[in-house]
């Protein structure tokens, strides 16, 4: 007898508790292979084809297409083991079972039924409805409402609720059977006045409300998890680049793949942190221990349509620049188009931000926690500069480095920044560490 399994949205990443239905692959009735993709969906960082770990008859589907569903929710039922022509459906659409990764809650009971060529496809579960809450309403009496004749008897009595205001069917008499007495018309008259009912004031105009999910929400609690945990300090210096400039231009005029700005910091960045290597470092806070590591996963700012995503070049230390632009053309194309994988996203030892690409000289880089440091570096502009004791127009650019106060001190800091600097300025400087 075929089993019905439920296949739930499982763990896309590190830090992410979400996802966004953007397309189902597969229909209520197809038959799926082991491993086969069955929806694609949009997380904080990338969009991600999601293979279902089951063979078998789709038997239900969870969520519209641009519904937003948490990790460990219901994606789709499965009979495993039903054939084309038999499907087992779950008495219960739903899911019992609430905790995150793979596999059905057996307890629920199924029923069979077959589906026959040309018949309709069974409807796409939903989530069930819940009850609308009951509405408990309590009376407020604001004095007795009169439908007959007003219980007054004496006509003194009504001329002098007329000639106060007084409405007599409000009143309830204090004499026989209800009478309104004199007295009670005096009472009413002493009482003090209710307190006008204030209008209600104009709402004021709200601004736009943009909900802080998806990617921005990921960037958001990054960023705030590594200002409240990194006692970061930022230090930088303004260095002349028209020497790496002009080594840039020299490399690019032999033929060949064409080498980026980018590229030449990296290969910079990786041989100072080589003689640095407090700043390739993270923080165990469990283990009150600094854990140097071994090998450069550098990190890179990217910007495009969805948001700053900062892909992870792997073993950069070991790749030439060319190598190093090649990695960095690649990575930024698939994150442009929305295709990066968890893994391209998460594991970086040491970030490089050009935020120079967006017209500006410098900036204070937050760390990408829970990495210990990040150089920013602005943009390569002419500048008046005094080179060899005379003043002249030099491509001059500002490093900042942001580093976690915790791994080192200001002169690894200073020294790892001057390195960067020196090597900017002078690239044969650099051939030392090749």
């Amino acid at each position: 007898m075929p089993q019905v399994m439920e296949f739930k949205l499982p763990d896309l990443g590190e830090g992410l508790t979400e996802a966004e239905i953007v397309r189902w692959l597969v229909a209520v009735g197809d038959v799926v292979a082991i491993d086969q993709p069955v929806v694609e969906v949009e997380t904080a960082k990338a969009m991600v084809e999601v293979p279902c770990p089951y063979g078998g008859v789709v038997t239900a589907r969870f969520g519209e297409e641009g519904t937003e569903l948490p990790v460990g929710a219901p994606l789709i039922t499965v009979a495993v083991g039903a054939g084309a022509d038999e499907v087992v459906e779950p008495e219960d659409s739903g899911s019992g079972n609430v905790l995150v990764g793979y596999g059905t809650d057996h307890s629920r009971t199924a029923r069979r039924r077959r589906v026959r060529p040309g018949s309709a496809a069974p409807a796409v579960a939903a989530a069930p409805t819940p009850a609308p809450a009951a509405v408990v309403t309590s009376p407020v009496v604001t004095g007795p409402v009169v439908t007959g004749p007003v219980a007054v008897i004496s006509p003194l009595v009504r001329k002098l609720a007329r000639d106060h205001g007084i409405d007599l069917r409000a009143l309830r008499g204090s004499g026989p059977e209800g009478l309104i007495l004199r007295a009670d018309v005096e009472a009413a008259r002493r009482a003090p006045e209710p307190a006008p009912v204030a209008a209600p004031a104009a709402a004021a105009p709200e601004g736009e409300r943009v909900p802080l999910k998806g990617l921005r929400g990921v960037v958001a609690e990054k960023l705030s998890r590594s200002r409240r945990e990194i006692p970061d300090a930022t230090c930088w210096v303004d260095a002349d680049a028209t020497e790496l400039m002009a080594a840039r231009a020299a490399m690019n005029a032999v033929g060949g793949p064409k080498i980026s700005v980018l590229a030449l910091l990296a290969r910079i960045c990786t041989a100072a942190l080589a003689k640095y290597p407090e700043l390739n470092s993270t923080v165990d806070l469990a283990a009150n221990e600094i854990v140097r590591l071994p090998s450069v996963h550098l990190g890179f700012a990217a910007q495009t349509e969805r948001g700053l995503v900062v892909p992870v070049v792997r073993d950069a230390q070991t790749r030439n620049p060319e190598s190093l632009s090649a990695e960095f053309a690649r990575l930024t194309e698939v994150a442009r188009a929305g295709k990066l994988a968890p893994a391209d996203l998460t594991g970086g030892t040491f970030t490089l931000n050009n935020y120079g690409v967006f017209g500006v000289d410098g900036s204070t880089p937050i760390i990408n926690h829970p990495e210990a440091a990040m150089l920013g570096v602005g943009r390569i502009m002419a500048k008046p500069w005094v080179h060899q004791g005379e003043l002249a127009v030099r491509q001059v650019v500002q490093l900042s480095l942001t580093f976690d106060h915790r791994v080192c001190d200001g002169g690894t800091a200073g020294g790892f920044l001057r390195y960067v600097a020196d090597c900017v300025e002078s690239p044969a400087v650099l051939l030392r560490s090749l």
